[in-house]
């Protein structure tokens, strides 16, 4: 084994480690007030992982990939794609998160810390083609967003949003390690390759009960039905620069490991999985609209909106193609950049005293006291509705698209049909905002650094988005190739 060549192939989870160290000793020296320039610093580390992945996937071996430390890890295209999303996610979440936790004076140098850590594992995890590694990288991430939740001590909603989704997470990582285990015990192996090879033919019912296991504790990771119980609840009462991180980093790479491990680990066993994940779409779609309908606070209409979200991403997936799976990284790109933006857009609401406003009531007006800010919000709304000619119709299209050349037709049309029930709520905010009276609550100042991160966004999800469709889709279809080069 060449060590060198393998620290080489992980170079951005290496770089970030040792700047996570180094932020560190940073912060254990400078203190509270060493909260500010350890941002700086995490910010420009994720700038530095993610030169060094683009630096890796420009090259000539990343659609075939190249395996480090003896087949534990992957350093190909589709992995590197997923870490620049969630590199880019995570530097716009730090941010944006100083100016929310100025006023209560909460802010510590450790939630960089925890950010960088969180990224490294994120990276294991769309890389791993081990369920070894696949685990460590999970749990890595994974406590690194429990600390994340109940980062506002003082906030009662906080400290119960980081216990719930710790007891919650922790029944899910059982839920995954119980499946690994059956499929170790039925193939013999902890690799995704000598698990394909094993689970060639005849799949038995020991087999079948691991890959369920396994996709039902992943599917918990991307907030599916019927394991989304714990995103309402932890969306809303979490600090809401965390939950813009959970919606977006977080998101991309459970996602990316879901597909990783159904199309390489039980690729020969399609058929399989491809109904769960067909439902897990549909039930998705469904209940994250209807359950979107009724709700009176914005971070909670959200969450449903996400769930809503990753059920048209689980259609790609659920194509088992590298059209489809092309599909799904597009979608899951325009789906940062809108859920970015909407998030930043709901962190600059703020009242006269500073509070941050949640409530969908106090927003009511606010394109008369605040057009721009009630303009680019609309925008996202309307590109999460799918509505052309903004760029989310595009991600919904192509997905769509993949389906029905993939025989999916029944799926496709269900999804579309049920993406009209999602444009009801999307379109409620945008109603309240230009058309009630006004209730004078949204007054507050917002900073550069924000409205910086909700132009981007806009800029992204408007009709110049269309700008990006040959790159990124040469980017996904690249992206693809690797994950299916194996197969």
């Amino acid at each position: 084994m060449d060590y060198g060549y393998s620290l080489y192939l992980t170079g951005p989870e290496v770089f970030l480690s040792v700047s996570g160290l180094v932020l560190t000793l940073i912060a254990a020296w400078g203190g509270r007030n060493a909260g500010r320039l350890c941002t700086i610093l995490a910010v420009a580390a994720l700038f530095g992982a993610s030169a060094i992945t683009a630096s890796q996937i420009l090259g000539d071996t990343s659609v075939q990939g190249a395996e480090a430390f003896g087949g534990l890890y992957r350093m190909d295209a589709f992995g590197g794609l997923a870490k620049l999303l969630i590199y880019l996610a995570s530097i716009g979440c730090l941010i944006v998160t100083p100016r929310f936790f100025a006023k209560g004076s909460e802010y510590r140098p450790e939630y960089p810390l925890l950010m960088v850590f969180g990224s490294v594992g994120m990276g294991m995890m769309v890389s791993a083609v081990d369920l070894m590694t696949l685990y460590i990288g999970l749990e890595l991430s994974s406590l690194s967003s429990y600390v994340l939740a109940s980062f506002m001590r003082s906030d009662d909603r906080s400290a119960e949003a980081g216990l719930k989704y710790f007891v919650l997470g922790a029944l899910a990582s059982g839920i995954l390690l119980y499946g690994m285990s059956l499929v170790y015990g039925f193939s013999g192996s902890t690799s995704y390759g000598s698990i394909r090879a094993a689970f060639d033919g005849t799949l038995g019912t020991g087999a079948l009960f691991g890959v369920i296991f396994v996709l039902a504790g992943l599917a918990f990771k991307i907030s599916a039905v019927p394991f989304h119980m714990w995103t309402p609840d932890v969306y809303e009462g979490a600090p809401t620069p965390v939950t813009t991180f959970f919606a977006t980093a977080p998101k991309v790479a459970a996602i990316a490991m879901t597909a990783r491990i159904a199309l390489d680990a039980f690729g020969n066993q399609v058929p399989a999985w491809q109904q769960i994940v067909i439902f897990a779409a549909l039930a998705s779609i469904v209940i994250g609209a209807l359950g979107a309908i009724g709700q009176s606070n914005v971070k909670r209409l959200l969450a449903y909106s996400s769930i809503n979200n990753v059920g048209f991403i689980l259609i790609g997936l659920a194509a088992a193609t590298t059209a489809g799976v092309s599909a799904m990284l597009v979608y899951l790109a325009i789906y940062v950049a809108m859920s970015l933006g909407s998030f930043v857009a709901v962190l600059m609401m703020r009242d006269a005293n500073g509070d941050q406003v949640e409530s969908i009531a106090n927003m009511a007006g606010l394109s008369r006291s605040n057009p721009l800010l009630a303009l680019c919000l609309a925008a996202m709304m309307l590109s999460l509705a799918g509505i052309p000619p903004l760029f989310g119709f595009w991600g919904k299209f192509v997905v769509f698209q993949a389906a029905v050349q993939a025989d999916l037709v029944v799926l496709a049309a269900i999804g579309i049909a049920a993406s009209v029930i999602g444009a009801f709520y999307y379109l409620k905010i945008v109603k309240i905002m230009y058309f009630d009276e006004p209730a004078n609550v949204v007054v507050g100042k917002s900073e550069f650094s924000h409205w910086a991160v909700l132009g981007l966004c806009a800029l992204v999800v408007s009709p110049l988005g269309y700008l990006l469709t040959i790159p990124l889709g040469m980017a996904a279809n690249r992206a693809a190739q690797a994950l299916f080069f194996t197969v």
